[in-house]
Parts: structure tokens; sequence; C-alpha cells
């Protein structure tokens, strides 16, 4: 597996992220708080935007049916990704640290299980999803280049590490610049999305309603073809945690973050609702389920010459949405490594730092299909952490519950459905990790020589040790 991995921000001494501690007599190290409320919604916005609404209505409607059942799924899916968000909000409120999932498990659960997740998410699910939303980028970035035949794959690929490293640069130089870059995209893509959406409700004004007589005939209702049509529609919400893993960089985080979230999860639920209705608007069921490509075909029959447009917009919308992936997963290798569970190498020019660039062959130039099991519990009880604390934002409890259920019932409906081999590699992958945890962190048996590797990388790369100090 060639994973090569740079982790980078600009934190020097006349960076923005960093400040004198002169109690200390030395330099402190520390994230400043840059991120605000448009950043925050952009970055959840514009994370969850990318691939998925363009391509996925064509699988949600093949396993639920009918073109209502298939509304009922998004907004399921829409739903459950506001909960689980809002339930991550507390936690953000509470925990007001970086690191996302990660820092939650260790502060909650302990050590090991936490070491599990940042070992799983650095080596496997953020290098396997970027490579997925880049590759989509590069086959519709050079589509119209060959019109009436398919792209090269080499040239797909080479687009594709053209596209990882571009975003490697940005995220390394400076975060306002990705933050820019993210807001500037982010509305790129609800532009393009409100196009179709409009084009819809022309269709609609001019009485194109054939797909919804009888919206419900042909409903599935079966468990596990539920479970598996919720897997579809959740890859288009993935992204709705993404704040959560720069709380440290939020502007007054016990307001910027709940918000963000209310104004964020509903504007793409809503959205992608209009935007499945404008599909049905153009298409029929039988037409849409046999497209390629759901939103190229829509702009192919409404906007006619002007159907690249659409090529162009799901180009810019992934493009986004991998510069959102590097922006918040490198979040997970910072806080990581501050925590002792990856090598210290973090402040500073190119290092390993805050940001990410992850080149994995395996994922894109083989081609292969990546499968993996993400789940996410919002459920604490204050008396894990040890200390009394506040809560900012409290959420029903019940709304813990219902993502707790639903993601155990995401888990298991298709392992009981359609058990396969490569579930089992996934579970082996992760407890792999089990070789590393103990004898590296539980034990800390360093070998000299990686000492002297870690030395050298911090002379030649200008890093530094990181300081921690969170409120």
């Amino acid at each position: 597996m060639g994973i090569f991995l740079i982790l980078s921000l600009r934190q020097t001494a006349d960076s923005s992220h960093s400040s004198t501690d002169l109690s200390e007599g030395r330099e402190k190290l520390r994230l400043k708080q840059e991120v605000g409320l448009i950043s925050g919604v952009s970055l959840i916005a514009g994370t969850m935007i990318g691939s998925g609404i363009f391509m996925s209505p064509e699988w949600v409607l093949h396993h639920m049916g009918s073109p209502a059942s298939s509304l009922l799924m998004w907004a399921a899916c829409g739903l459950l990704a506001m909960f689980g968000a809002l339930s991550y909000a507390e936690l953000g409120t509470v925990i007001k640290e970086s690191g996302g999932e990660y820092i939650y498990i260790l502060r909650i659960f302990g050590s090991f299980p936490a070491f599990l997740f940042a070992y799983t998410s650095v080596i496997l699910v953020r290098p396997a999803a970027l490579a997925a939303v880049c590759l989509s980028f590069a086959e519709y970035a050079v589509a119209p280049f060959y019109p009436g035949c398919s792209s090269p794959q080499v040239v797909v690929k080479c687009t594709a590490a053209a596209c990882i490293l571009v975003l490697t640069i940005i995220n390394c130089l400076n975060v306002r610049l990705a933050m820019s870059v993210m807001n500037v995209f982010t509305a790129a893509k609800l532009l393009a999305l409100l196009v179709i959406v409009v084009g819809g409700l022309v269709l609609l004004a001019k009485g194109q309603t054939q797909s919804f007589q009888n919206a419900f005939q042909g409903t599935n209702a079966g468990i596990s073809t539920i479970g598996v049509a919720f897997y579809q529609g959740l890859w288009s919400y993935d992204g709705w945690n993404n704040l959560n893993y720069v709380t440290e960089e939020l502007k007054n985080p016990e307001v910027t973050l709940p918000r963000a979230v209310m104004i964020a999860l509903p504007l793409v639920t809503c959205l992608y609702l209009l935007v499945n209705i404008s599909y049905f608007a153009a298409m029929a069921p039988s037409e849409l389920l046999t497209s390629g490509a759901v939103a190229v075909t829509w702009g192919n029959k409404v906007l006619a010459s002007w159907a690249w447009l659409i090529s162009l917009s799901v180009a810019l919308s992934t493009f986004g949405s991998s510069n959102g992936t590097f922006f918040s997963g490198g979040r997970v290798c910072y806080i990581a490594a501050r925590e002792g569970h990856m090598v210290r190498n973090q402040k500073g020019g190119l290092g390993a730092g805050d940001s990410i660039i992850l080149f994995n062959k395996t994922f894109w130039l083989k081609g292969g299909k990546t499968q993996f099991v993400h789940i996410d519990v919002g459920f604490v009880y204050s008396s894990g952490f040890g200390c009394k604390v506040v809560w900012r934002a409290r959420v029903p409890i019940v709304i813990p519950i219902i993502v707790l259920v639903a993601a155990v019932y995401l888990v298991l409906a298709p392992i009981i459905d359609q058990p396969q081999i490569e579930i089992l590699y996934v579970a082996v992958f992760v407890f792999s990790g089990v070789v590393l945890y103990f004898p590296l962190v539980r034990f800390k048996c360093h070998p000299r020589f990686l000492q002297r590797v870690t030395l050298h990388l911090q002379l030649f790369l200008e890093v530094a040790p990181t300081s921690k100090d969170v409120n």
C-alpha cells in the first residue's frame, strides 16, 4: 500500500497560528480561531454536496422502487444526518477540542479505541473517500475533452492526482486560503443546484407530472432494502460532522457550532429534495434507473446545448468537497499526534501537522472499490469525564438514542441481507491496529532509529512538537 502522508499547516512564528507564551520563556504554538459562522456553514454544506446528489438518486430509486418512497428516503437521510449533527454539536460544546470522533472516543472510552479509530481513519477511511471523490472530479473534468467516447483512464487518474496535489498545496499554505476556496466552491455548487431546482419547477409548471402519478407504485419496504437505500442516500450527506474536526479553530464554538448545523443541514436537505423532484419532473422512473449519471441526463434533456454546465458543476462540486475532506481530515492526524498516537512532528512549515495529503495508490491507481463501516455514537454521560461539565447546547436524549439505534441498524442490515467477505477484511484491518498500539503506544517501545528519523524530519521540515492549549 503506497501511502505517503504529509500532514502540515503553516504555523511558524509569523503565522496566524502561533503565539508566544513569555511565562514559559518559549514560543507556544497553537491553533487560532479563524473559522466563523459563514465558513462553518460552508465547511458542512460544501463537504456534503459532492458527487452524491448528482449520481445517488438512481440507486436510491433502485432500492426503494418508487418516486415517492425515494423522496421519503432522502428526507429520512437528511433527518438522520440532522439528528447526528445535533448530537455532535452538543459534544462539541462540552469537549471543545478538534478531532471529531477521535477526541470524543478518547475522552470517553479511552486510548485504545481512539487509536483504532485514528489508525483506520488515516490509513483507510479518509484516503478511500478522498480517492473516490477526486476520481469523480477527474471523470467530469476531462469528459468535455472527449465527446462521444469514454475518457482514457490514464488521463482521469493523472487528473485525480493533480487535484490531490493542488488541494494539498492550498491546505498547506494557509487556513484562510483553504476556507476561502471552500466558501467560493460552496457558493458555486449551491448555484448549480438552484439551476436544477428552477429547471424542475419550470417543467412542473408546464404539467410534466407523470412521475408523480401513482407515486408509491412499486415501493420496496423490506428491512434490508431500506438499510441499503439508507447507505446510498447517506453517502450524499457525508460530511455533516466535519465542523467538529476543527472545534478549536471556531470563533465562539458554543454558538457557532450549533448555529452552523442548524443552517447547513436543513439547507442541504431541502435542496436535495427539490433536486430529486426536478429529476422526476424531467425523467420517468424507468429512464432515471437506466441513467449512468442522473444530473448529466437531466442536463441533456432540459438544458440542451448548455448541458456542459452540469458536468462543470459536478466537477466544481467534487473539488470543493475534496477540499473539505482535506481541511477536516488533517485534524485527526494533528490531534492524534498531540495525544501521542502518531509521530509528534506537528507545528511548522511542511511537516506532520494539520492538513492531510493522502496518496493511496491502491485506491485510485488500481481503480478498486472500497467499502467501510462508519458508526458515530453521540451518547455521553457527564460522569464519564470525571468532572463537572457545562452543557452548552443540550438536545433531547431521544435524538442521540435514535442516532445510535439507526447506526446499529445500518451496520447490521447489509451484513444480514448480503454478507460479503470484504466485511471480514475491514474488521481484520481495524483490529490489526492492536499490533501497533501495544508496543508503540501502550508500552512506548520506540526504537532509536525512529527517534533519529523524527529528529531529522523536524530539522528538514522545520517543525516543532505541538503544545496543547485548549480552553
